[in-house]
């Protein structure tokens, strides 16, 4: 499994990223543009993951989106975990919205 650390994915032009945290997690902080699938909804909403990208997954440390990733491979997509998750990102200093809604 692939992992990049936040600062590489941000740095990456136009980088899709999958948030798979709970709605209420969004609630306190989310980064602008991903797109939320929670974990718990992947299987069932597979088909809103782009096949023709690589996508960057990212959930709270880094636990459920590396569950994400291992499941989006077997699925054929090509998938990277955002290593230490929002979290690590804050921790950077990269852009996160407080108090945004999901």
């Amino acid at each position: 499994m692939q992992s990049l650390s936040p600062t590489e994915v941000h740095a990456t032009d136009d980088a899709y990223i999958i948030d798979v945290r709970e709605a209420e997690e969004l609630a306190q902080a989310r980064v602008d543009g991903a797109h939320h699938i929670p974990l718990g909804e992947l299987v069932a909403r597979l088909d809103e993951v782009p096949r023709d990208r690589t996508v960057f997954v990212m959930c709270h440390v880094g636990g459920r989106s590396a569950q994400a990733v291992a499941y989006l491979e077997q699925q054929g997509v090509d998938a990277v975990n955002i290593d230490g998750g929002i979290l690590q990102w804050y921790r950077a200093g990269l852009p996160v919205e407080m108090g945004g809604a999901g």
